[in-house]
């Protein structure tokens, strides 16, 4: 039961806690953006405000609502609302929690929710010892997590819950977020005015993370100087102080955009890189690179990328491009950073520029595909290795070096298997021009009597 000392405590907390933490609101009409999610008609939204929750996982970057969403649930819910940290959570903290939601339940209906911030932070051990009381609503399960849970959350737990995900805040939603903390009583309380251009820089900075844009607003409310005494007439109330652009960025020297290396956010951004230099567009190439490096990506990383388009999406258009990127992985190995930002940033941009054709590839998979699904296939007789007995008994090899054209007309591939089964030339660069060359090479007779025959390449 609450007391005055609670009151007291409670005050005093919110006192000493960030911006951040004093802004985050109690109900629904006070959460900011996440329309699809937690908007008007979701299931999420009905499931609150009717007290209906099921066992739910929110997934999202930081700074997108997510204890914010469980703190509201916390304040509506008539169920038992614990909490159990992943970081330093056991076994034993959550068949603890377990047994009192189950003794809960069972002497007063009452039910439990059980809250698990970044959830993914606990090994399967400790998310199997969740999966009878969430499966039997024991307990129901709010779960937060920055990571992808299809990956990271065990698959059982994940097929008893719903999952709901949050997306980055838009800049209108930001600049919500900023205008109400600068006004309200537990926020700023009006005792600063946000600029529209000190209010661009943050949501410049902040990168869709309400978190993070309210720790830039409050940390450039404490750039502001006061003004000195003397400067205020005897009696006149107190001028709201201005928070500048050079505020914001005196209180955040370095821009920091979100990347985790072993998030959906690293995939994301290395899979827009490699898209953006098959796609051909090496503006986009040298920002995708930038992000990563600028998060200290691990260099030799983006090296192995970059050589796999060489052979993936340039292939024999240019062969060149593969020389280009084992150079350049060469380089990265050899000089580090920060130096070789520029070898990447080289090889990438070769790549973006030079002509595209993905037939090795395909050609690879579709023989493996093959090789994979179709029947046995002998090696022809005549191509066969001939440092065995019996072997002058094989059909004649015909060397190709003995005709003009270096070129003879002969069975390579399998019975049962036709020239261009798997390898498709595309129309571009060296592998066009070659594909062209060879049909005039094999257009005239290798000796077998003048005769002129189509090109079969």
């Amino acid at each position: 039961m609450d007391t005055l000392f609670t009151h007291i405590e409670t005050a005093r907390r919110n006192e000493n806690a960030p911006l951040a933490a004093r802004m985050r609101p109690d109900t629904l009409d006070g959460f900011v953006g996440q329309a699809q999610a937690v908007g008007p008609g979701s299931w999420l939204r009905r499931a609150i405000e009717h007290d209906t929750l099921s066992s739910v996982i929110l997934y999202g970057p930081a700074g997108t609502g997510k204890t914010t969403l469980a703190r509201i649930i916390a304040h509506t819910t008539h169920a038992e609302f614990v909490e159990v940290s992943a970081v330093t959570g056991t076994v034993k903290d959550l068949r603890r929690e377990i047994e009192a939601a189950q003794s809960r339940l069972l002497s007063l209906g009452r039910r439990t929710i059980l809250f698990v911030d970044e959830i993914h932070r606990f090994n399967r051990s400790q998310q199997d010892a969740l999966l009878h009381a969430v499966e039997d609503r024991t307990v129901v399960l709010v779960g937060a997590t920055t990571e992808n849970p299809y990956f990271e959350v065990n698959s059982a737990l994940i097929s008893r819950s719903r999952v709901v995900e949050l997306q980055p805040l838009d800049d209108d939603s930001i600049r919500e977020l900023l205008a109400r903390a600068v006004a309200a009583p537990e926020g700023l309380a009006g005792a600063y005015e946000l600029t529209p251009e000190a209010a661009d820089e943050i949501v410049t900075l902040s990168g869709g993370d309400g978190r993070a844009a309210l720790t830039s607003l409050e940390l450039a409310s404490q750039m502001v100087d006061p003004p000195a005494d003397g400067e205020r007439p005897d009696g006149a109330a107190a001028a709201p102080l201005r928070i500048l652009p050079e505020h914001v960025r005196e209180a955040n020297p370095r821009r920091g955009l979100p990347y985790d290396k072993s998030g959906d956010m690293h995939y994301d951004v290395i899979s827009a890189f490699i898209k953006s230099m098959r796609g051909s567009d090496p503006d986009a190439v040298l920002y995708w690179l930038a992000r990563m490096l600028d998060a200290g990506e691990d260099p030799k990383f983006i090296a192995r990328r970059i050589m796999i388009c060489a052979s993936e999406d340039v292939g024999n258009a240019d062969p060149t491009a593969l020389l280009v990127a084992h150079a350049a992985f060469r380089a990265t190995e050899v000089i580090g950073m920060p130096e070789c930002r520029i070898n990447l940033a080289q090889a990438a941009i070769y790549l973006a520029l030079a002509p595209k054709s993905n037939a090795a590839e395909a050609g690879i998979d579709a023989a493996l595909a093959e090789v994979r699904s179709g029947p046995r296939r002998e090696v022809p007789s005549h191509l066969r290795d001939r440092h065995r007995p019996g072997s002058d008994e094989y059909g004649p090899y015909l060397y190709p070096h003995n005709y003009p054209a270096g070129w003879v007309k002969q069975q390579y591939l399998p019975d049962g298997l036709e020239r261009g089964s798997f390898y498709h030339a595309g129309p571009r660069g060296w592998e066009a021009w070659r594909q062209e060359a060879i049909g005039r090479e094999r257009a005239w007779d290798n000796g077998d009597g003048g005769v002129c025959h189509t090109p079969e390449v």
